[in-house]
């Protein structure tokens, strides 16, 4: 079974990606500040269930592409670290701007407000890259079944994720109006942001493992 060191580890790196601007936050601050924290739980079931998109992928045996082409593999982390590299400049670079400066959105029905959460996620490539090149690293084949490891691992970063995104979306508003008030805090709000997507992109560069296969 996966080791503590696994769990904490995808842990911390749930929650660094969770608070980093993406499209997943900015359309969760955007809809709850502009139609209210109802809309905002309803969007986030739907990003709740592109996780288990992800994870049902993750668990069926993702990997194995990834096994039996390593260029492939090595490519997919290569795009990986450059895109979180792209989010790290977008965070610090001058005029940025911050996910808690809301877009304006049109009401919309319960129906779609769900289905929009779940298409965001889906379509959200710093969580293809999670599963896809993260959450691999924290996987050991030596110390077992390595579906029930990535089914353990990503249960934990849903876990995370939805916590502090439900955190966010019951109080975007307050944030929101915090931040406007406090520039201060909006830079280093960017620059604490950048510095941990660019910290994951160069751990992500430098890893040398090879994706892990499920066993029976």
């Amino acid at each position: 079974m996966v080791s503590t060191a696994g769990v904490v580890g995808i842990a911390l790196v749930a929650l660094g990606l969770v608070l980093t601007p993406g499209p997943n936050m900015v359309y969760l601050v955007s809809r709850s500040v502009t139609q209210g924290r109802r809309a905002g739980l309803i969007s986030l079931l739907g990003v709740a269930a592109g996780f288990g998109v992800y994870l049902g992928a993750a668990v069926a045996g993702i990997a194995t592409v990834f096994v039996l082409v390593p260029a492939l593999y090595t490519v997919v982390k290569l795009a990986g670290a450059a895109y979180l590299l792209w989010l790290a400049w977008q965070a610090v670079r001058p005029g940025g701007h911050s996910p808690f400066t809301p877009a304006p959105l049109p009401p919309d029905p319960t129906r779609r407000l769900f289905t929009m959460g779940l298409v965001t996620n889906l379509l959200n490539p710093k969580i293809a890259i999670l599963y896809v090149s993260l959450l691999p690293q924290f996987i050991d084949p030596a110390r077992g079944n390595v579906a029930a490891q990535s089914l353990l691992l990503g249960l934990t970063q849903i876990t995370v994720a939805l916590t502090v995104n439900a955190l966010i979306v019951l109080t975007a508003g307050g944030i929101a109006g915090f931040l406007s008030r406090r520039p201060l805090w909006l830079r280093v709000q960017r620059l604490l942001m950048g510095t941990v997507l660019a910290a994951m992109a160069v751990r992500i560069a430098a890893d040398r493992s090879r994706a892990a296969v499920a066993t029976p």
